[in-house]
């Protein structure tokens, strides 16, 4: 058996021998090549172009993207900031050696060049200072001039491809749908959910004193809704509504005056205003020819005020008609305050205020009247009701002078001060059809809309990119350029190797062992490894690096 063992052994050792040669010759002709030709450098600008493609490439996918949901050990910035250091770091190590090979190219020319240029190419390989030496110094008289301008250049390349990411905010769809009333039917209610037959529910009345006292005229902030991230948008969509219009009927105004002083403005078949001091009289009118074509199914009154009687100049006569409509809305709530525009409107002029026959409005379908759905109506309860109580409030009179003031409601005294009077009625109308659209009426169910988060995100200004690209762009021609001209002028790589001047300065005698010449680095390389020198010093000639075979 064991006799077999070593046969074994025998048999194989010349195939292990062999496999170990040939990686021992595989490694020595890599290494040969890599000395002697310029593999590593092209290795070199082959991986600055691809780390920078790669940067591109991720840059391409995450654009306008959320931030990725990567470990959080890596973030993208780290990411691009490490392509970068590897596409920086090669393409300068081959900008380097082929600015080195540069000197050869340099001396190889038909005129004799100074002995200090070679340190300028040397310091020029080392970094962005000596590569402004040798900018100088050849002013675009060589190929040498390109490698140099790379170097200086290359310590930008970090800030510009910094420049490239940035993050954004955005606004982007929350999971839970924000809702906002609307209505499709108006029919006073108690809050037990039972009929009011002759009387204005609470709701309603409270958004009438709300409308006529709110000063800021500010009643489409108090529509109902939700919106649980703060902002939040809505398609634009339709409800029943309470519409406003207002006109100026001052031309109407009648005095009588004494001496040049009035003590009587009045309006035929209108208010009346008599004495001194400020007054306001409202009640309900029919005046205007302007509003004959509106059914004032809610109101129509007149307020005739001044804050001088005596000063006719000073009055003012409005005339308003509010009635039941078909509003469009857009509706949106930003940083948790809500707004909402009436886009658009629609009347029926024919539906009549009756005691015994609902208001039914039917718009057209752009105002939401889809076939099949339940068509927009007032109760004849609700709507008389509504008319009787708001025929009432809306009369009244009152003033100040200098006894003091008086008003016969607190209605009259909001009227008498606000400073515009349409505005306010306007503002009265949106508050009362917030309370109608506030209302279930089981029928038409809120408008969902979307709600809005903030979210940030990538965005890759991609101009930025440019400088990096260009700069790997000219390195890469250079040292194309480098190479051609080594071989075209017929000279060995030598690049930025010392041992090379060792071998070929006239002072050492360094051929090999039989006398022959060597030119090859890797050969120059082999050589200095069996030969041996030290540093001394003669009176003759100083310093010197003295051989010692």
């Amino acid at each position: 058996m064991a006799a077999n063992t070593e046969d074994d052994n025998n048999e194989r050792t010349p195939l292990l021998k062999s496999a170990s040669s040939q990686g021992t010759c595989l490694a020595q002709n890599a290494a040969s090549l890599s000395a002697n030709w310029w593999l590593w450098e092209l290795i070199e600008a082959c991986t600055s172009i691809i780390a920078l493609a790669v940067i591109v490439i991720i840059l391409f996918i995450y654009d306008g993207s959320s931030l990725p949901d990567w470990p959080s050990v890596f973030t993208i910035n780290s990411v691009i900031s490490f392509l970068s250091t590897i596409s920086k770091l090669s393409i300068m190590a081959a900008a380097s050696a082929a600015i080195s090979q540069c000197k050869w190219l340099w001396y190889r020319q038909a005129e004799p060049r100074q002995l200090q240029d070679l340190q300028l190419f040397d310091d020029a390989s080392r970094g962005p200072w000596g590569a402004v030496q040798l900018l100088f110094s050849l002013r675009a008289r060589h190929l040498a001039f390109i490698g140099a301008i790379v170097v200086v250049l290359v310590n930008f390349f970090d800030p510009f491809v910094q420049q490239v990411v940035s993050y954004r905010s955005r606004s982007v769809p929350s999971g839970n749908a924000p809702e906002i009333v609307k209505s499709r039917v108006y029919a006073a209610r108690s809050d037990e959910g039972l009929p009011l037959p002759s009387l204005v529910d609470l709701s309603m009345k409270a958004g009438i004193y709300n409308g006529v006292f709110d000063i800021k005229d500010n009643a489409d902030a108090g529509v109902s809704h939700t919106c649980s991230t703060g902002d939040c948008s809505w398609e634009d969509f339709s409800s029943l509504a309470i519409c406003s219009r207002c006109v100026d009927i001052t031309s109407y105004v009648e005095k009588q005056c004494t001496d040049g002083k009035c003590h009587l403005l009045y309006i035929p078949d209108g208010p009346m205003l008599s004495g001194f001091g400020g007054q306001i009289n409202s009640s309900t009118t029919n005046i205007s020819s302007e509003l004959q074509g509106i059914e004032p199914s809610v109101l129509r009154f007149t307020s005739l005020l001044s804050k001088k009687v005596s000063d006719p100049d000073g009055a003012l006569a409005i005339e308003c008609s509010m009635f039941y409509c078909i509003g469009k809305y857009a509706a949106s709530v930003t940083d948790g305050i809500a707004e909402q525009c009436l886009l658009a409107s629609w009347r029926n002029d024919s539906a009549r205020l009756d005691t015994k026959t609902d208001l039914i409005l039917n718009p057209p379908t752009s105002f939401g009247n889809e076939s099949g759905t339940e068509p927009f109506r007032v109760t004849h309860l609700a709507a008389v009701a509504l008319n009787s109580f708001m025929s009432e409030t809306f009369t009244g009179s009152g003033g100040i002078n200098n006894s003091g003031s008086a008003f016969s409601s607190d209605v009259m005294q909001a009227l008498y001060d606000t400073s515009n009077l349409t505005r306010r009625i306007e503002n009265l109308a949106t508050s009362m059809t917030n309370s109608i659209r506030g209302q279930d009426d089981n029928v038409s169910g809120p408008a969902y809309g979307t709600a809005w988060t903030s979210e940030t995100y990538l965005h890759v200004r991609w101009a930025w990119l440019a400088f990096p690209a260009t700069l790997i762009l000219l390195a890469s021609c250079f040292l194309l350029g480098v190479i051609l001209e080594t071989s075209y002028r017929d000279i060995l790589v030598w690049k930025s190797s010392n041992i090379a001047l060792l071998f070929h300065g006239r002072s050492l005698c360094l051929s090999s062992r039989n006398g022959k010449p060597v030119n090859k680095l890797s050969a120059m390389t082999a050589r200095a490894n069996d030969v041996k020198a030290r540093l001394v010093e003669s009176d003759a000639v100083g310093w010197k690096l003295d051989q010692d075979e």
